[in-house]
């Protein structure tokens, strides 16, 4: 049996994810874009799979630079993510918001939730997508109570519970 590409996605809207946008820069350029399909895969070494399509316009840059960062944005920051999640031109993405260089050159999101400086230690292709694994090279957290959720097609803010 096989399952059709909207039943599949009419599914996945049904499964809560953080918004992040994900970045890089290096030889082959500065890129970023937004992203849900992040997650982790094991604390010892600390690594993420971010999961990039083969066809999209940033994927040879990320594949050139092998270093990212994970950027997952808080409640409020729905504006970026619609930015970095479209046909923005990338210096208009990058002067929406401030960004610090992260340990690997990466553009770090100042006021993120939290960012995870990464490099590409091993790429999976699977269907149309390319599985980075990302071994995690930094961190940094911010005390922001609010994070942001993409789930059933529109974003939902998410608080830490008090205490």
């Amino acid at each position: 049996m096989s399952i059709d590409t909207q039943t599949f996605r009419d599914a996945m809207a049904c499964v809560g994810a953080a918004v992040n946008i994900i970045t890089t820069d290096g030889p082959a350029g500065r890129a970023g874009f937004t992203a849900s399909a992040v997650c982790s895969v094991t604390d010892s070494p600390p690594t993420l799979l971010v999961c990039l399509n083969r066809s999209a316009s940033v994927w040879p840059v990320f594949s050139q630079n092998q270093a990212l960062c994970v950027n997952t944005l808080t409640a409020g920051q729905e504006a970026l993510s619609n930015i970095f999640g479209g046909k923005t031109a990338m210096v208009e993405r990058f002067s929406a918001a401030d960004w610090q260089q992260g340990e690997t050159g990466c553009p770090r999101l100042v006021d993120a939730l939290a960012s995870f400086d990464c490099r590409v230690s091993q790429v999976v292709s699977v269907g149309t997508h390319d599985i980075l694994f990302c071994e995690i090279i930094d961190i940094t957290r911010h005390a922001t109570p609010e994070g942001l959720v993409w789930f059933d097609r529109r974003y939902h803010a998410l608080s830490r519970p008090a205490g």
